[in-house]
């Protein structure tokens, strides 16, 4: 597939459309979305995807334009387990609803431009050592494996996030506001410069994301080798998180078999890999050096079926799971202990005017020291 310099630049520009139509219209007026608006935007974004998709098929054929929605239907599978993540971050940086946006889509671009980094090194490392597919194929079976065990182990309701080492770092050698200054991210206090929690989340959104991109970049160049549809799949489904996101948001503890359906579609991937490896092998140890054709390596329809239909099935089987969960609740008395919030999940914690948690002003002890001290 050669993609003229223009496909680049034409993708590039729709990317950074899309951002500037978030930045202008979502971010830069400070909001909480609703239902309604998370769920018409990602329709949109989705809608985006797939034209995209349609005019990668008539301009290059069948065989590209479904590798590319096989990849962009496994990334956005994929991220949306990153959403699990997301929501642990926020909920421990305890950023305002309001806020929310800014600090997702910030973190969703810093994600963006490290996987353009690591889709540039991954396409160059494969076209001069063809035995890498050997190491994909065993780390996403590894990974297959642990996501189907995380499925089989109990969630814990108090899971807590922690710092990684890239955040812990910053603050260590930056100084950090105690709460939030509206939505800066930076504050100057008596002329020293403080970083405020809203930037670390985003940080540690942006960072996180890295864990996730040895995961999923294996992954999409297990189904294709094409740097372009690579990385489209992956802008796509990063841009749609932040909508996605508000949309989920408290329903992602729904999807109870979703861990079991990316260890079926992760496993499916690592095989795919691991054949395509020994189709191209020229590693001495494994069949004197010579390609194995033994087994057939899946066509792109079947990737793309196998993909879908798994999808389909995590949802449907999730959906009767908590269907017949909700029953059994009903059939049996419930009381709430005390102080158990009721159903409609955890409010926003509140000062005594009302405002959110965070939302003060994080120096108002030093002003009120200084006050009795010039008294």
């Amino acid at each position: 597939m050669e993609v003229h310099a223009l496909g680049w630049i034409v993708l590039i520009a729709i990317i950074l459309v899309m951002i500037t139509v978030d930045i202008v219209g979502h971010v830069r007026t400070p909001h909480a979305p609703s239902m309604k608006e998370a769920a018409w935007w990602s329709v949109a974004y989705v809608a985006m995807a797939i034209i995209f998709g349609l005019i990668i098929w008539a301009a290059y054929g069948s065989q590209y334009g479904g590798e590319y929605f096989a990849g962009y239907i496994t990334e956005k599978s994929l991220s949306v387990d990153n959403l699990f993540v997301f929501v642990i971050i926020i909920a421990a940086f305890r950023i305002p609803r309001k806020y929310q946006q800014e600090v997702l889509l910030a973190g969703i671009i810093i994600a963006l431009v490290l996987r353009a980094v690591f889709i540039a090194v991954g396409a160059a490392v494969i076209e001069n050592f063809s035995w890498v597919f050997y190491l994909f194929g065993a780390f996403l079976l590894w990974t297959a494996i642990s996501q189907a065990r995380q499925g089989v182990e109990e969630p814990d309701e108090h899971e807590e996030y922690k710092e990684n080492g890239f955040v812990r770092m910053v603050r260590r050698f930056v100084p950090v506001t105690p709460g939030f200054v509206g939505g800066k991210l930076v504050h100057r206090h008596h002329g020293k410069t403080f970083i405020t929690p809203m930037l670390l989340a985003i940080l540690a959104i942006g960072s996180a994301d890295i864990l996730f991109a040895v995961d999923s970049i294996p992954a999409i160049f297990g189904l294709t080798q094409e740097p372009y549809l690579v990385f489209a799949a992956n802008a796509f489904s990063l841009l749609g998180l932040r909508q996605l996101y508000f949309l989920i948001d408290g329903l992602l503890d729904k999807l109870v078999y979703l861990h079991y359906g990316l260890a079926a579609i992760l496993g499916f991937i690592a095989v795919k890999l691991l054949i395509h490896a020994l189709h191209t092998n020229e590693l001495p140890f494994i069949n004197g050096g010579e390609p194995w054709h033994g087994l057939p390596e899946p066509t792109t329809a079947v990737s793309l079926g196998w993909i879908v239909g798994v999808l389909a099935i995590t949802v449907i089987t999730s959906l009767r799971k908590n269907k017949k969960t909700a029953a059994l609740a009903a059939a049996e008395p419930k009381t709430l202990d005390a102080g158990e919030p009721a159903a409609g999940g955890i409010p926003a914690a509140t000062d005594g005017a009302g405002r959110e948690a965070g939302e003060v002003d994080p120096f108002a002890d030093d002003r009120e020291s200084a006050g009795r001290t010039s008294e």
